[in-house]
């Protein structure tokens, strides 16, 4: 999302440019303000060079120009509506994130008995384990992403090092495709729909590759994929990775586990042509292809298909995808087996249950916004209202104002249809526009939050409390803890040391209200 006005921050660098203009909605309705343009110009040209006056009563403009007023800003608020939710919705996860984080780093405790053995459970164990739940719960965000986006499956270079630890089979005495889990199932459905030209560097087939993970350990894995690959191949391999040693490559923090299949990239967006800085091409571009069809195949238009001929965007579908979902129930069966266990108190149980079933909550909501856009009868009602209404337009202002009609024609067209794609624009925010919510950067802000959790050592309070680096009552009191606790003489440790405190606290209340006001 452009957070700043795009339009007046930036150098002149072309790539600068090319944002300004992508950050606007000129692409997707210049056709139209073009053809308006024109028919104002026929008006004006027929009317001043031959005998026939076209000039109709502007009656009717007035009401009608105010109806659809009304109406394209009702448009456009209900759109700004399902993008403001969708922001709040990325909020709920966060915190919900951060509340589960919590719960699991702090309320589970690190002092476990094995029931089993009874022995005490070691604490690097007790930490790979809680840290592994919250590498879920970041997983579970990035994964939301990926669903928002369209793009199904699991096999993403900021997804599949969170969440490759987890099961692929039902049963491990069982390992033919039909015991496949519904998370990698749907994963390797989507590979085989969606075959990269790689695929074969890396097995002949999709369920040996499946089974080979299970039974691998990932170093001799990784080996055995990358040995028959030249060097330019391990390179593409990497890239994929998010190894690149780019400036900004947020995958370097995640863990380097192999894959069976290649990696796609945290972020694939629309890749850019010059049909995107200059729209009107595509004219030409159509020419060209209609003249030389019939000596060469049609080029492919896989970097442009997010655009239509006119330049308009083209929405992905939902991915089906239950990723999100799966990731929730490994958490419930986490939480389970705490309370199975009685390590943890009813209220940190409660704050941890709640926490998942706000993701959960969360993730549908998102799916609701995704899949449920404004009825087709009302956004192509309204449409077909406003384009009658623009090209009538010139026929009633003619007589007002000759030939300023093509330039009021072009200036009514470019305001109104603007606000209507507006509201298309934003009706959907989860995807790479310029103008929708940036979720990538809500996945790494959640990612800093939950490290930020897990760096949390949770010292005993006298570790930090009763030092010499406290002085709790400051400014009336500038002591440190240490010097009270050890002034045993002072008026604090009297029988009456209640009230001193708290006469103590009431000076610091005085000084602090006089210091900090004008």
């Amino acid at each position: 999302m452009v957070a700043s006005n795009p339009l007046f921050q930036g150098g002149g660098r072309l790539s600068s440019v090319s944002k300004r203009f992508r950050a606007t909605v000129i692409n997707d309705i210049w056709p139209e303000v073009f053809f308006f343009t024109l028919v104002a110009t026929m008006v004006s040209l027929v009317s001043q060079l031959t005998t026939h006056n076209l000039s109709i009563s502007n009656q009717m403009l007035t009401v009608l120009g105010t109806v659809l007023g009304l109406v394209i800003s009702f448009r456009t608020s209900t759109a700004y509506e399902r993008f403001s939710e969708g922001r709040r919705l990325w909020t709920n996860i966060a915190i919900a994130s951060r509340n589960l984080a919590q719960v699991i780093w702090i309320h589970a405790p690190f002092e476990r008995v094995d029931k089993k053995t009874n022995q005490p459970l070691t604490h690097v164990r007790i930490v790979i384990e809680k840290k592994t739940m919250i590498n879920l719960i970041q997983g579970f965000s990035v994964s939301v992403k990926h669903l928002l986006r369209g793009e199904a499956g699991v096999y993403y270079a900021d997804l599949y090092p969170l969440i490759s630890c987890l099961p692929r089979f039902t049963s491990p005495k069982h390992t033919t495709e039909d015991d496949i889990m519904p998370l990698w199932r749907a994963s390797e459905m989507d590979h085989k729909m969606h075959n990269t030209i790689r695929e074969q560097s890396f097995s002949s087939g999709t369920l040996n590759t499946v089974l080979e993970r299970a039974q691998s350990d990932p170093t001799v894995l990784n080996e055995k994929h990358t040995s028959d690959m030249s060097e330019s191949e391990v390179g593409w391999l990497n890239s994929l990775r998010g190894r690149t040693g780019k400036k900004f490559d947020p995958e370097k923090a995640l863990a380097i586990i192999p894959s069976e299949h290649p990696l796609k990239p945290s972020r694939n967006p629309p890749k850019e042509t010059i049909f995107d800085y200059f729209p009107f091409l595509r004219l030409f571009k159509l020419i060209w292809r209609r003249a030389t069809r019939r000596f060469r195949p049609r080029p492919d238009d896989s970097a442009e298909q997010h655009r239509s001929f006119s330049g308009r965007k083209i929405r992905p579908e939902l991915a089906d995808s239950n990723v999100p979902l799966e990731i929730t129930l490994f958490l419930q069966n986490y939480f389970a087996m705490l309370m199975r266990n009685a390590q943890l108190q009813p209220a940190s149980a409660t704050t941890m249950i709640n926490a998942i079933n706000s993701l959960q909550d969360t993730v549908s909501n998102l799916e609701r916004i995704k899949n449920t856009p404004l009825p087709f009868a009302y956004q192509a009602h309204l449409r077909m209202s406003l384009w009658l209404y623009l090209f009538f337009l010139p026929f009633q202002i003619y007589t007002a104002f000759k030939f300023m009609t093509i330039p009021a024609t072009a200036f009514a067209s470019f305001l109104l249809l603007g606000f209507l794609e507006i509201g298309q624009e934003i009706e959907n925010p989860f995807n790479y526009d310029l103008n929708d919510l940036d979720l990538d950067h809500f996945c790494l802000v959640i990612q800093r939050e939950l490290h930020e959790v897990t760096a949390h050592t949770t010292p005993d309070l006298d570790e930090f409390v009763f030092s010499q680096w406290n002085q709790p009552f400051a400014p009336a009191d500038r002591r440190t803890a240490k010097e009270m606790m050890e002034d045993l003489d002072h008026e604090y440790h009297a029988p009456e040391g209640k009230h001193n405190i708290r006469r103590t606290l009431l000076k610091s209340w005085h000084e602090v209200d006089k210091i900090t006001r004008n």
